[in-house]
């Protein structure tokens, strides 16, 4: 308000406007009340001042017939009453109220005096004549009285007709300016503020007067340019952060489909070229080269190339590509970007973007691209670390196979040839009696190395499937059953916990191993396998027997088997026990802290 009152200060209000029509109106009433107040008080006695008019004609000829007895007290009676009507006060008003109806009563009132002095001089006939004319004296004073009533009354209706007609006639006034300067004005206005309401924020509302409404029309036009150069500020941002949006949601969806098929799928040549086709058709770049080496390597064992481009790479050395950083470089042909496909210090090869145009790469391509180079550096890293764990496990497993061979097949093998050695000198030396023995040996060894054979067969077939850990030991142990025919009993207990590959395959080589030894030593009916996870999350196995139990020396009796068990024990930084059970029989127990749990083992 205080901002509107300095524009207007020199400007019509319409308020202002407003007060001074109200005004006037009030005025005109309160003018004519007062001349209507003023009126009707003066003739408020006019009615009293006919009646005692009119009362004088009648008292004076009861004075001038009762004149003939002056000393009659009805004569002395009624002269004293209508010399009190001469005197009252009603008629007192008169002498200021109108002067031609004060100079008639006053002659009529001279008159009635002189008479009331001649009264007893005049005869009766002279006393009658001298009281009809002072009878048409008071006539003319009632008629002068009657007429200034009738004034009052005619003055006091034209007054009202008057302010009547005025305050209609200002009333239609102020209603028309009222209409044109007011309703017409706000009408415009609210359709205005609608229109914008409903966003037409070009809608203009002309102002007619510099008053209040045209401040307003003014003030609405200027917020409906700030509110549209708002909405369309606004609108742009909405749009960038639009386009921004879906081009970080086609951003991850990219990123998403590379890792998974990274992940999922063989990193390869054809896998690479079609992600290198797909990050075109995101980034909006041609060209886009891929250029892979090997750790030692100076020139790419592999190049992925955009369809139309240059051709491959003659150069002999790719130093300047692999030291080159990410920021880029202008050259005649336009931008060019190098990426190094590197993880930590691992490079594997370098991601080579051209754009062939004076503008160069905005800040999520360039993170694209590093996201893109870096996840390849990863894949490949997995790559090479599974190859590098598949070659691990396969020296592992010959170490085994020949560790196997040489502690079984190998020493059968080493006892067959000194017994064909006897056998030749027993022939040379013709020894008859000793080749029935010699040959019931090479019967058992060859016997042995054959069962050992089958036993190593059976060994390396062990594999763990889509069933499981416990599937798997359900196999084992079926064929040891039916090889031995012993009963084995599984106690399984393991379904919530995840073990790693390399855990399944040694607990099913220990288990293989102390069963088969329970089938050849232990000379028992019955051998139970169990697996359960302690409360202190450790993974035990137990392998009993209801035998003859381990003898005191069992290194001896089979020494490579629990070397073997031992082996495996230490792969998985457990502990291998192999004791004499109370009850009979022999157990081997084994405990273990399984991967997962890898970080919270017990210090």
């Amino acid at each position: 308000m205080s901002k509107i009152k300095p524009l207007l200060k020199h400007q019509s209000s319409i308020v202002s406007r407003i007060g001074i029509a109200l005004g006037i109106i009030v005025t005109l009433a309160l003018g004519t009340m007062i001349i209507s107040y003023w009126l009707s008080e003066r003739a408020d006695s006019d009615a009293l001042a006919i009646n005692v008019a009119g009362s004088l004609r009648m008292q004076t000829f009861k004075v001038v017939m009762l004149s003939e007895q002056p000393s009659s007290t009805d004569f002395l009676a009624a002269r004293e009453k209508l010399i009190q009507s001469w005197q009252h006060p009603v008629f007192s008003h008169m002498k200021t109220a109108n002067p031609q109806l004060n100079l008639q009563f006053v002659q009529a009132r001279q008159n009635w005096l002189q008479l009331d002095q001649q009264l007893k001089q005049l005869s009766a006939s002279e006393r009658f004549l001298r009281a009809q004319r002072q009878v048409n004296d008071i006539e003319v004073l009632v008629s002068t009285i009657q007429q200034d009533a009738e004034h009052k009354v005619r003055l006091l209706r034209i007054v009202q007709i008057f302010a009547l007609f005025t305050t209609v006639f200002l009333a239609a006034v102020v209603l028309h300016w009222l209409r044109n300067r007011v309703e017409q004005p706000l009408s415009e206005l609210t359709r205005a503020a609608h229109r914008i309401g409903q966003g037409d924020f070009t809608c203009r509302v002309e102002p007619q007067e510099k008053d209040e409404l045209g401040v307003l029309a003014q003030t609405l036009n200027k917020m409906s340019d700030a509110i549209a150069s708002m909405y369309g500020t606004l609108q742009k941002r909405v749009d960038a952060q639009t386009q921004a949006l879906q081009i970080s949601n086609t951003k991850l969806q990219f990123l998403y489909d590379m890792v998974r098929d990274l992940t999922i799928e063989t990193v390869d040549r054809n896998r690479l070229d079609t992600i290198v086709q797909q990050l075109q058709q995101v980034v909006s770049v041609a060209d886009i080269e891929l250029c892979l080496l090997t750790e030692q390597g100076s020139r790419p064992y592999l190049q992925i190339l955009p369809d139309n481009s240059h051709e491959e790479c003659g150069r002999s050395s790719c130093g300047d590509c692999t030291s080159a950083s990410d920021s880029g470089q202008m050259d005649n042909s336009g931008w060019v970007y190098r990426f190094q496909v590197q993880r930590e210090t691992q490079h594997h090869g370098v991601l080579v973007v051209r754009t062939h145009s004076t503008e160069s790469l905005s800040d999520w391509q360039l993170q694209l691209f590093r996201s893109v180079a870096g996840h390849i550096a990863i894949a490949l890293s997995l790559k090479q670390e599974q190859e590098q764990s598949r070659r691990l496990v396969l020296m592992q497993e010959r170490t085994v196979i020949a560790r196997e061979l040489h502690d079984s097949l190998a020493q059968a093998l080493s006892y067959l040839k000194i017994q064909v050695t006897r056998l030749n000198k027993a022939i040379e030396k013709q020894r008859p009696e000793l080749l029935q023995e010699i040959t019931d040996e090479l019967k058992q060894g060859l016997d042995s190395a054959y069962r050992q054979l089958r036993e190593l067969l059976t060994t390396f077939r062990l594999k763990v499937d889509g069933g499981g850990v416990e599937a798997a030991l359900q196999q084992a142990v079926t064929v040891l059953a039916e090889q031995s025919g012993m009963r084995f009993r599984i106690d399984y207990q393991l379904a919530n916990i995840p073990l790693s590959p390399q855990e399944e395959i040694h607990l099913l080589q220990i288990v293989r191993e102390a069963s088969q030894n329970a089938v050849h030593h232990s000379k028992g009916s019955e051998v139970l396998v169990g697996l359960k996870q302690h409360p202190d999350k450790w993974i035990e196995l137990c392998v009993e027997d209801n035998g003859i139990g381990i003898p005191d020396k069992a290194e001896k009796l089979n020494h490579y088997g629990l070397a073997i068990m031992q082996e495996r024990s230490r792969q998985l930084h457990g502990e291998l026990r192999v004791e004499r059970r109370t009850e009979g029989g022999t157990g081997v127990y084994f405990r273990f802290y399984p991967e997962y749990l890898a970080q919270k083992v017990p210090a």
